[in-house]
């Protein structure tokens, strides 16, 4: 199948590579020329423009930074509405806010194109290994249209319901996230200080009732899980700043849908306070270090 692939970062160019595996031919769009390059000496195709991969493909895939991105890619002079065939299937893969992918969808509508939601969980290892969760929002047909491609990329496909309901429980995960990777940097820290050896408490947790993904997998106390950010000096993994990023897109649709978030509040001013000190490239387990006590 032809494939066109626009944006190469950190999460999509594994996604991307995942695909060529697969024996699909890439035509690929991003802002990065050696990332384009790299993907060309491996047999993709570099368009000129969103406009023309559009033009050529028989399936648009798109992973992007933000919203903004996401109307320029697709809105633009040049974008994707401007060349992608009426009936060619599109799935935007980025993390936004409900209401942009709605409106672009329904831009894409009047084209007579469905643009499907899919944004992922699994971070960057998830995406090298193609064991990613892909969240869809997408109509019944769209869904089993794009359903075998995403199975190329990931391990759980899930048809969330129509269209920006992919991005609904994307931010609602990750509001989970954010909120529950503080109350284990916190309790970590609190027995810390109080005396027990950290080993023992997690341990404890991990077998108690305080158990969850931060704790048994994540956890943020160093020396505690060997392949977890913290034993690296919380290089790679989830990026503080886009743990912040996905918990404003949270705290603003609970404003727009008038729904009271306080933790997840809390939580965004948190990790804004841990991105001011200069940490936002850490991993967001990171945020542990504003609990610890010097040494």
């Amino acid at each position: 199948m032809n494939i066109a692939f626009i944006g190469l970062g950190n999460m999509g160019a594994p996604m991307a590579r995942n695909l060529i595996k697969a024996g699909h031919r890439l035509l690929v769009v991003d802002v990065n020329a050696a990332v384009l390059q790299q993907f060309a000496d491996e047999g993709a195709q570099v368009a000129a423009s969103p406009r023309q991969a559009a033009a050529e493909c028989e399936l648009l895939i798109t992973m992007l930074p933000a919203a903004s991105h996401v109307r320029a890619v697709y809105l633009g002079e040049d974008g994707v509405l401007a060349g992608l065939r009426a009936g060619t299937p599109a799935v935007d893969c980025s993390t936004i806010d409900p209401g942009t992918i709605r409106d672009v969808a329904a831009q894409a509508a009047k084209q007579g194109v469905v643009l499907a939601d899919a944004p992922v969980s699994g971070g960057t290892g998830g995406a090298a290994a193609g064991t990613l969760t892909f969240m869809v929002g997408a109509p019944e047909a769209a869904f089993a249209q794009l359903q075998p491609v995403l199975a190329q990329m990931g391990r759980s496909i899930v048809h969330c319901g129509e269209v920006g309901t992919g991005q609904i429980a994307k931010i609602c995960n990750n509001l989970l996230l954010g909120i529950s990777m503080i109350g284990v940097a916190e309790a970590m820290a609190l027995g810390d200080a109080l005396g027990i050896d950290t080993q023992v408490l997690a341990g404890i947790i991990n077998t108690s009732t305080g158990r969850c993904w931060s704790s048994d997998t994540y956890n943020p106390w160093p020396g505690v899980i060997d392949t977890a950010p913290a034993a690296r000096g919380y290089s790679g993994g989830f990026a503080a700043q886009l743990m912040l990023k996905d918990l404003g897109l949270a705290t603003e649709a609970a404003r727009q849908a008038q729904q009271p978030v306080m933790l997840g509040a809390l939580a965004q001013q948190l990790y804004q306070a841990m991105n001011q000190r200069g940490e936002g490239g850490l991993d967001f387990s990171a945020i542990v270090n504003g609990y610890r006590r010097p040494r």
